[in-house]
């Protein structure tokens, strides 16, 4: 199972968890792909900032 499927599973029966996307690709197709199944999306590599960004931005969004 890919991600994007985990995703899929994950969303069915906990649909307000958010999921932050990880890949080594960014094309705008691969973005879209990813519309409406995960909530954010980042590009590897990963930088701790940016990562820690992405995670407060949903803990504060959901408090």
């Amino acid at each position: 199972m890919d991600g994007l499927e985990a995703a899929r599973l994950i969303k069915q029966f906990r649909p307000a968890l958010p999921i932050i996307a990880q890949s080594a690709y960014s094309s705008e197709t691969e973005i879209k792909q990813f519309t409406g199944i995960f909530d954010d999306f980042l590009c590897k590599p990963i930088t701790e900032s940016a990562l820690i960004e992405k995670v407060l931005f949903y803990i504060s969004d959901r408090a």
